[in-house]
């Protein structure tokens, strides 16, 4: 089987009986080594000794007028929100619950943290798919994609990757031109599927979602195996080609921009932002779902900002999708 993501941290963790991931000591030593995390060099002695503790025990109480001592505002800050972080998932016992009880109590952390929570989850929901458009694609729900549209295609790279070359354009021009920059990068497609897996980490492969069906599909299927590990129900989800005809009786927003595109169709409203994906879900089990929506599909809305980025959020599809009762993950 292909191993891809090894820096999600999927190798440091155990499943228990239900295939969830359990939080391991080497899983949380691996965040305390993390660059974000590691002391800087003028660091207090406090956060020195906080970190130090955590490293020889990364389940030691951290009493709070400890960290109160933290000189630095937002390493104090930051530090709280890991600790937090720690407290939750050591209660919840796996990194599926954990989330969860963050998405569905609206506990505010940041995003770096949720991403890493949800590339772990995708990471063991997806644990031996061989078709990398599937786990390219599944990208999108943790890191965020600029868009790029060529020959009248939306073409998709990685945001950070996307930055760091106009911080080199921007920095040296001449040693971008002969970089080729993003238009150097390979689209994912058409018989170079097999270089992703070596190179996966590295986020540096395009995706042509406008282009090439295989890409839609590929969400679609990531988004089925989140659906599914995280709630239990299993899903259909199918990309559409056109929008018209769509009897919207439930739709999620698949992130802001999606969600302003639902409400003013919703309203009947023409919208004035871009839709870049549009796809039907189904259940399996239409009991699952409240009773006046039991056999109607739900819509998901992908939208593209204004500034050109794809920053799909995967926990509207927790708390949007129309359940009688939310599905606990223990």
């Amino acid at each position: 089987m292909p191993e891809f993501w090894v820096a999600s941290g999927h190798h440091l963790t155990r499943l228990d009986s239900a295939g969830r991931m359990l939080v391991t000591d080497e899983l949380l030593l691996a965040w305390l080594a993390r660059p974000e995390v590691l002391p800087p060099t003028d660091a207090c002695a406090a956060e020195r000794a906080i970190h130090a503790r955590l490293m020889a025990d990364p389940r030691a109480p951290v009493p709070a007028l400890q960290l109160a001592g933290m000189a630095d505002a937002d390493a104090r800050e930051n530090w709280g929100f890991l600790l937090r972080l720690r407290e939750i998932l050591m209660e919840e016992g796996s990194i599926e619950a954990g989330y969860a009880r963050i998405v569905h109590e609206g506990i505010r952390l940041p995003v770096v943290f949720m991403n890493q929570l949800v590339q772990l989850i995708l990471r063991n929901a997806l644990d031996g798919c061989q078709d990398a458009q599937v786990i390219r694609a599944a990208e999108l729900m943790f890191r965020p994609q600029r868009g790029q549209v060529k020959d009248g295609t939306l073409m998709l790279a990685d945001e950070e990757l996307v930055q760091a070359f106009e911080a080199e354009m921007h920095a040296s021009p001449l040693t971008a031109m002969f970089s080729g920059g993003i238009d150097g990068l390979d689209v994912l497609g058409g018989g170079n599927e097999w270089t992703y897996w070596s190179r996966s980490d590295a986020h540096t492969t395009v995706l042509n979602f406008g282009g090439d069906p295989e890409a839609r599909k590929g969400l679609a299927r990531a988004m089925e195996a989140f659906v599914a590990h995280m709630t239990g129900h299993q899903v259909t989800i199918t990309p559409q080609t056109r929008a018209d005809a769509v009897d919207l009786h439930w739709f999620v927003g698949l992130d802001q921009t999606g969600t302003a595109i639902g409400n003013a169709l919703w309203k009947g409203e023409t919208p004035r932002d871009t839709m870049v994906g549009l796809f039907r879900l189904a259940f399996a089990d239409p009991s699952v779902m409240l009773p006046d929506l039991a056999g109607h599909p739900v819509w998901l809305i992908l939208g593209l900002g204004p500034d050109m980025a794809v920053r799909l959020k995967p926990q509207n599809l927790l708390t949007g999708l129309p359940l009688t009762l939310p599905a606990p993950v223990h």
